[in-house]
């Protein structure tokens, strides 16, 4: 299914090299202001052209079909539709038979039984992170008092003391050697209220680690300290309370207890994997030829696509918690 949430309820659709991409939203309160300049901030920071990011340039302007009325949310479904057209399908052909390494390229193929389109990964395409984006705007505007924070920690062996100096010349070198880059991002959400969530099957963490894995190239997910953590002792894990609201000394935990939000700040960080499409010649199976045979793969990739995401992780946990947040207030604006 490409279905996520409860109340306020997600649907992706498209391919990649398809007429288009897009994403239904269902369960958005009514009289919310909504205009496509609300949109500009956020999906100009998925877009590519810097350095180490794809050439394929799209203009990625949304257009709202439904559920927006003189600038107003009506409480109907939204749907809103991204035009493809900047789209070179002729280097996909061979994939289905010689797959990517890294890519899903077999496994869908294998799943649909070759009824999967395989131009630019088709619906397993990062070019759908760019509807998380769209969805996650307007989950914002339901979280407004929340406040997002991403940012890099690592690109390769890159820790972001690094970048400024350094950066630039990195990506260039591995674009030029032919192969690609993952790296680590953190994200802290502040002024998140206490009670959002439930414990076990619908515990923050978990809600919040399903939409995430949905980000193509997401590898792993710690929350607070995370796997540092266990080097710990208790009584240095704990977080100590500090006064009647309920903040902490220390943010271990990072601002979930019990499946429950705590009311200190959200913290988690998560493993991007290098981009899979990579210009390097692997020696890789071919499933027409019954044997291993050199792949090159063309066409216009990221070096690291991990530049791109840490809006697409903002606004993938915005979608969640807008979820969690309406389920708690039970009550519709």
């Amino acid at each position: 299914m490409n279905s996520f949430g409860s109340l306020f309820r997600v649907h992706i659709y498209g391919e990649s090299h398809g007429s288009g991409i897009g994403v239904l939203i269902d369960g958005v309160p009514s009289g919310i202001k909504l205009t496509l300049e609300d949109f500009t901030k956020d999906l100009s920071k998925r877009k590519s052209g810097k350095i180490g990011t794809t050439p394929r340039k799209e203009d990625d302007i949304p257009n709202i079909i439904s559920g927006v009325f003189n600038d107003f949310t009506t409480g109907a479904p939204i749907n809103i539709f991204f035009e493809n057209k900047n789209t070179d399908s002729k280097v996909y052909t061979d994939f289905k038979s010689h797959p990517r390494p890294g890519h899903a390229d077999f496994s869908a193929t294998k799943k649909y039984s070759g009824f999967n389109d395989i131009r630019g990964g088709g619906h397993f395409s990062g070019r759908l992170t760019l509807a998380l984006v769209a969805a996650g705007v307007i989950a914002k505007k339901i979280l407004n008092d929340f406040i997002f924070s991403s940012e890099i920690e690592s690109i390769g062996i890159l820790n972001k003391l690094e970048f400024d100096k350094k950066l630039e010349n990195y990506l260039l070198e591995t674009a030029h050697s032919g192969d690609s880059l993952g790296g680590t991002i953190s994200l802290t959400i502040k002024n998140v209220p206490i009670g959002l969530g439930e414990p076990f099957f619908d515990s923050v963490e978990s809600v919040l680690s399903s939409i995430i894995f949905s980000i193509p190239g997401i590898k792993g997910i710690e929350f607070g300290a995370g796997f540092k953590g266990t080097e710990f002792l208790g009584s240095k894990f704990n977080d100590c309370f500090i006064d009647k609201s309920g903040k902490t000394s220390s943010n271990n935990n990072g601002g979930i207890n019990g499946g429950i939000t705590n009311g200190n700040d959200i913290f988690l960080k998560v493993a991007v994997k290098p981009t899979s499409s990579i210009f390097k010649p692997q020696e890789t199976f071919n499933f027409k030829d019954k044997n291993i045979q050199s792949l090159k793969i063309n066409g216009r990739h990221d070096v690291a696509f991990l530049l791109r995401v840490p809006i697409v992780l903002e606004n993938a946990v915005a979608i969640a918690l807008a979820d969690l947040y309406l389920q708690n207030k039970k009550i519709f604006f």
